[in-house]
């Protein structure tokens, strides 16, 4: 019993404690309202909002001043500061608590003392204009929230309709190269278990997004496009695979210029066992004809092994269990200088002075491929020493021999500091780097990842594969079409039915006709013509059908063409047929 005594004397005297604090923070409120207020009032270049007074942005400066002058033609008269409507609300209420309705005269420190004292009663749970205070501030706030405009989060974006025309275009000049290589389509879920994509990234699994648990399930979305196809192939037994996949994946990066935490990415992966390098080679051929195609600009490819990488951090003298965490430092090498890089190398990885140096000078090793093929097997070199260097080096032999063949060498380069982060690559990879005016970094990367399908079967599939990172793509594009200060046309409508009145019947029946004879057309009703074709130049649309009164007594329509400004009168009966010649259609 006395046990329950103490026990209770004690949650007294917290809640004692507890509410001697919020007296306090009480108190303080108060007197932070009463030094506003006193600041707000002595501010002369501040507009006072007066109750029952509309208060708006700019308005002070739109009365009349004594003797019938506008301030702004008085040069010593300046506008005045206007607080919001929300401010201007809650100072009235105070203001005519602590002033019981009366002016103003001036403000010293006995007056600012009396208004933190009354605010303070103010604040009192127990003081019935608390609650009309409370109302107030919630009225406010609803307000608020009903102008406020929507936003979309951080490393997203939405694309218009000129964008979406971009977008459309570089998907289908994609898709085109894709197919022309065999690949078939595969859509897979926009979220996997997170067993699945766990352990496959090294330090970006950071940048995975989880999902709440729902059902039992732990999920999260993909981070990228190939672990989910590993695990598409492991999981339906396929030996051999040759896919492509446009779709969107998730990273939880910081968002910067090109860089977004929602992207497309544009994947082309071949799976199953074949001569060496028969599918690396194609797949490199495929990155150099969608940037082509794509028509970008200058680009060069980096390209390595990663083999040889290791091979490098042995001769170096780094721990094999260090081999992957290196590798993710050697990677930022395109963003941040070797001395960073050391920096973290020996401060964070524990790698000695000596072996970091040792890095740096052999990271700097670049140039055209079978030039420095050359120079690594040349003798005496240490890489000739080393068992995983030496394959390496004869895989890219017969690597660059076949991409020289292609014509696609040229834009190749050999370069030891090129490192991917990404823990499933085991043989050759690369980097595609846009070298033009639009800073945008990587725009496309890939490589051989032979033991990621048999992490999800136990079954070795090798596969090699490349992801072209559509947004930085767009962005170069854009920056492009801005530069030609072309139209964009967002639409592909071909004939535009321009009914001069409001007859959604004869609109319905011409238009019908066009679209059933394949022609992609448009339809408007009003009795302006200068509108008809205001739409048709806005919306790039080359041939418009103009039909009026005139043209419905006489049975035919005027086909105009819209760049020449020029019109020609046909029979309704065989307007389709004298489109259909003039658009080069069968």
């Amino acid at each position: 019993m006395l046990d329950r005594v103490l026990i209770d004397s004690d949650a007294v005297s917290v809640l004692k404690g507890v509410y001697n604090h919020l007296l306090k923070f009480r108190d303080f409120l108060a007197w932070e309202a009463a030094v506003a207020m006193a600041v707000i009032e002595g501010d002369s270049s501040i507009e006072k909002p007066q109750a029952g007074v509309e208060n708006e942005v700019g308005s002070s400066a739109d009365k009349p001043q004594v003797g019938g002058e506008k301030g702004k033609g008085d040069k010593k008269s300046k506008k005045k500061k206007t607080l919001g409507k929300g401010t201007s609300a809650v100072l009235i209420l105070l203001r005519d608590h602590v002033t019981n309705g009366n002016a103003i005269a001036s403000v010293n420190s006995a007056l600012v003392a009396e208004w933190g004292t009354s605010l303070s009663l103010l604040f009192d749970p127990k003081c019935s204009g608390l609650e009309s205070l409370v109302e107030k501030v919630k009225e406010i706030v609803e307000s608020n929230e009903v102008r406020r405009l929507p936003k979309i989060p951080k490393g997203t974006r939405d694309f218009g309709k000129e964008q979406m025309a971009i977008r459309e275009r570089a998907f289908s000049i994609i898709t085109g190269v894709f197919k022309m290589h065999g690949a078939t389509a595969l859509d897979t879920p926009v979220f996997e278990l997170r067993e699945t994509l766990m352990g496959k990234y090294g330090e970006d699994s950071k940048l995975i997004y989880d999902l709440a648990d729902q059902g039992g399930e732990l999920c999260s979305l993909r981070y990228d496009l190939t672990v989910p196809f590993a695990r598409y192939v492991a999981m339906n037994n396929i030996s051999a695979l040759k896919r492509y996949q446009i779709a969107k994946v998730y990273r939880r990066d910081n968002p910067s210029k090109g860089r977004y935490r929602e992207f497309y990415q544009c994947d082309f992966d071949i799976a199953g066992v074949y001569e060496p390098m028969e599918p690396d080679f194609e797949v490199i051929k495929v990155l150099t004809e969608l940037l082509n195609q794509l028509d970008i600009g200058t680009y060069e490819i980096k390209l390595n092994h990663r083999k040889l990488l290791d091979g490098m951090l042995e001769i170096c003298g780094v721990p094999p269990q260090k081999f992957r965490t290196v590798c993710s430092s050697i990677d930022k090498l395109d963003k941040q200088t070797f001395e960073q890089v050391k920096k973290e190398l020996v401060d964070e990885k524990g790698i000695s002075n000596e072996t970091a140096d040792e890095i740096g000078n052999l990271v700097k090793t670049r140039g055209p491929p079978l030039e420095v093929l050359l120079e690594l097997r040349k003798e005496g070199s240490k890489f000739m020493q080393n068992e995983g260097s030496i394959v390496a080096l004869n895989e890219l032999e017969i690597l660059f021999k076949a991409l020289e063949k292609a014509n696609a060498l040229d834009r190749i380069v050999f370069d030891l500091s090129l490192a991917r982060g990404l823990d499933y690559y085991t043989g050759v990879i690369y980097e595609a780097m846009f070298k033009g005016a639009t800073q945008v970094g990587s725009i496309a990367a890939g490589g051989r990842y032979d033991n990621l399908v048999g992490m999800f079967s136990g079954k070795q599939i090798p596969a090699v594969g490349v992801s072209l990172g559509i947004e930085r793509v767009f962005a170069i594009m854009e920056q492009q079409e801005k530069e030609r200060n072309e139209m964009i046309r967002a639409t592909e409508t071909e004939v535009l039915v321009s009914i001069l009145g409001k007859d959604l019947t004869l609109a319905a029946e011409l238009v019908s006709e066009l679209w059933s004879a394949g022609i992609k057309a448009e339809f408007k009703l009003t009795t302006r013509v200068t509108n008809h074709i205001k739409y048709a130049l806005q919306s790039g649309i080359p041939w418009m059908v103009l039909v009026g009164e005139s043209e419905i007594q006489k049975g035919s329509v005027k086909l105009k063409d819209v760049k020449a400004n020029q019109e020609d009168e046909v029979a309704r009966k065989d307007f389709v047929q004298e489109l259909k010649k003039r658009l080069s259609k069968p």
